[in-house]
């Protein structure tokens, strides 16, 4: 059995055609040409490569973005005060600051100093907490994205076991909680590091999404045939073959995995492209909301 590749670059440049629209119907019904604002600190490149990436997708969606650049030495306060400053801004309807910072201990400050209405990444808490409520919320961008492409694939999640992989803030918790929303109604069980039966709980899935950062977490012999797989993972491994020295993949045995299940996403080109996808559309529903339109 061959798996189905469940294409997210692809998906993601439909995606963003269809943002594209919106923002030129937006602009020809209001004026309002929708703005992202974006905090970088310091110079890690994978970060820097990130922001590029979302800068560039803002232009062809037609939406006006900004950055704020500090150096890795900028001190809390620098860092505030671009928030602040980015947050009275009423050009800019949405702000991201980019993660990790150099100093990690003040990343929920930071987030914290976000306007709520502003805040498109999804990860203020009042944004968790109404996401949790079931109420009206920017949702984390790359759990978003992770449901769109199950939903645009048919993969169906009503009554289905989904087994969620890693608990973090920004993938894995905000995933089960979505998942298990009545509306989409799955069976969601969460396993992390201290889970002593994953692989079993693995091989009861109808749908198995991988956030653990860590390669080779998910093997052939912990799937079933008709399984999907949602790897979120991305890491760099040493491949001297490559320009760069390395060469990225995911958080499960793609090669292997293929070979066996019914669907998969691949890395890179899955999940990735969904979640700048996302962010441009909270950014335009961030604009229609702050301005009274219906997002």
């Amino acid at each position: 059995m061959t798996a189905r590749i469940l294409d997210g670059k692809s998906l993601a440049t439909t995606l963003r055609a269809e943002i594209a629209a919106d923002v030129a119907a937006l602009y020809q019904q209001t004026g309002i040409v929708p703005g992202l604002g974006v905090v970088l600190v310091g110079d890690n490149p994978a970060s820097r490569s990130y922001v590029t990436a979302k800068e560039k997708a803002c232009t062809a969606a037609g939406i006006h973005s900004t950055e704020r650049r500090l150096p890795a030495s900028a001190s809390r306060e620098d860092i505030l005060a671009a928030v602040h400053d980015l947050n009275g801004q009423e050009p800019i309807d949405g702000i991201l600051v980019q993660l990790p910072l150099p100093d990690s201990a003040i990343e929920r400050e930071v987030i914290e100093a976000i306007d709520p209405a502003k805040d498109v990444d999804g990860f203020h808490p009042l944004n968790i907490g109404r996401m949790v409520l079931g109420l009206p919320a920017f949702v984390p961008c790359t759990p978003a994205g992770v449901i769109e492409i199950l939903r645009r694939a048919d993969v169906p999640l009503a009554g289905a076991a989904v087994v969620v992989i890693g608990r973090s803030q920004i993938v894995g918790r905000p995933l089960s909680i979505l998942l298990s929303q009545k509306g989409v109604d799955a069976t969601v069980t969460l396993c992390h590091t201290q889970t002593k039966n994953l692989a079993q709980l693995t091989r009861e899935a109808d749908v198995i999404i991988v956030a653990a950062g860590r390669p080779g977490t998910l093997t052939a012999d912990m799937v079933r045939a008709d399984a999907v797989v949602i790897d979120v993972g991305v890491n760099r491994v040493p491949d001297s073959s490559k320009a760069s020295g390395y060469r990225l993949v995911g958080d499960v045995d793609f090669e292997a995995l293929a070979q066996k299940i019914a669907a998969i996403t691949p890395v890179p080109g899955g999940v990735g492209p969904m979640t700048i996808a996302m962010l441009l559309r909270n950014t335009v529903n961030a604009a229609r909301r702050r301005r009274g339109e219906p997002a």
